[in-house]
């Protein structure tokens, strides 16, 4: 049994020496800190801050965004899963660290199953396709026939080795029946960096991390792979409508405590963040990065999770993807 395991126990013992109303009632009394797996700049990073401070507010306690990227996600994620249950220390979890993570990686630092308390979504979002200057394509359809007619011709950036960008790409090339060359880079804001640059051709990024630039004609969006398409792109087609119908993808944000966290404190933070996504200003502020502002409960969350890994599990083992 690790370190943390026993710090674990010695908290969850201590808790229960306190009545539950108690531990609702006075948490929080001092500031909350929480953590951004991936670095500034990327969509994570953009989604936390307004929430954090939203869920600030909700509290009366400063909430206080730290980053901690790398490992697509999962140093950060390893660093809360190991931190003390007491709700002073969250994560801003994605799909990528807690659902796509567990089969990419043989020996993860942490259980994503078992070492968080799934405390709320807060919002989710589609990925778009969006090229630099290299490409002239102007339509999906064109883009796959140039990948057709020259495999790995084109380049394609992701946040990370089995980020949602990279994973997105492989099921692309799975659809469409074409080769590309994957590009990771240690964050979404650096590889659309470069994609602007024209270091790099294309990427499936997340919208609230390319809206702006899409907007202020850095780059084409091609395609969305949502089920619909994005309020926010209204002109920009889905997948599905651009010839590829199973190229669907969808992530969220949420925010997970360490394993262990009172039942108390889980549905404090719950509501208060609750609180914060029902906030007209947050949504009005989420909407206009193409994010959907969405609050799913704890339970509803963590059965989310263990379907998003049966998805995500499947489709990683069958293109044959290793991270180590």
């Amino acid at each position: 049994m690790g370190g943390h395991t026993f710090r674990r126990a010695a908290w969850l013992a201590a808790a229960l020496l306190f009545p539950l109303a108690t531990l609702a009632q006075t948490y929080p009394d001092k500031p909350i800190h929480l953590v951004v797996p991936f670095p500034p700049g990327g969509v994570a990073d953009i989604i936390a801050r307004p929430v954090a401070e939203k869920l600030a507010n909700a509290l009366g306690q400063p909430v206080i965004v730290e980053n901690r990227g790398g490992a697509t996600g999962t140093i950060g994620g390893a660093y809360v899963a190991h931190a003390a249950p007491d709700g002073y220390t969250l994560l801003f979890g994605t799909t990528n660290e807690i659902a796509m993570s567990p089969t990419l990686y043989s020996a993860l630092p942490y259980d994503p199953t078992r070492d968080f308390a799934p405390v709320a979504i807060v919002a989710q979002f589609p990925n778009v396709l969006v090229t630099g200057p290299t490409v002239k394509a102007t339509r999906l359809a064109d883009l796959t026939a140039q990948a057709q007619a020259k495999p790995k011709s084109l380049t394609f950036a992701s946040s990370g080795q089995g980020s949602t960008n990279h994973l997105t790409a492989e099921l692309y090339q799975n659809q469409a029946n074409v080769q590309v060359v994957h590009i990771p880079y240690k964050g979404g804001g650096p590889a659309l960096v470069d994609l602007t640059g024209g270091h790099v051709d294309a990427m499936f990024a997340t919208l609230p991390s390319a809206v702006a630039l899409i907007k202020g004609g850095k780059l084409r969006a091609l395609a969305v792979t949502g089920e619909s398409r994005s309020p926010t792109l209204p002109d920009v087609p889905t997948a599905r409508e651009a010839g590829l119908p199973g190229l669907v993808v969808t992530t969220w944000n949420g925010v997970l405590a360490p394993a262990g966290t009172p039942a108390a404190v889980v549905e404090r933070l719950a509501q208060a963040l609750k609180q914060a996504v029902d906030d007209p200003d947050i949504r009005n502020k989420l909407a206009a990065v193409g994010a959907e502002p969405l609050y799913t409960p704890p339970q509803a969350f963590a059965a989310v999770i263990r379907a998003d890994y049966a998805r995500w599990s499947g489709l990683i083992k069958k293109a044959g993807i290793k991270v180590d």
